[in-house]
């Protein structure tokens, strides 16, 4: 993936943050840069084996987040109440 594809699937953060973590994704082996040699330069990621065995575990915890977002919406606003 480029990183202008990687920058419209994550809108939220900004160009900066977005290189940072590249590149401490890289440093992990999580990912691999591949720049290529044209005008203008041309750099593709993807993920490592290790990458990709983080896909199931995160794929689950995701599952979770959703499934449980009503409790954590009511606990948030239980805990808020109790500090006013």
């Amino acid at each position: 993936v480029r990183f202008s594809e990687l920058r419209k699937m994550v809108n939220v953060v900004t160009p900066k943050v977005l290189t940072q973590t590249l590149r401490t994704l890289e440093r992990d082996g999580l990912i691999t840069r591949t720049v290529h040699a044209q005008v203008p330069p041309r750099v593709d990621y993807e993920l490592t084996a290790v990458g990709k065995s983080l896909l199931e575990p995160l794929s689950m915890l995701r599952e979770w987040a959703e499934s449980h977002v009503p409790a954590i919406l009511e606990a948030r606003d239980a805990y808020d109440d109790a500090q006013d």
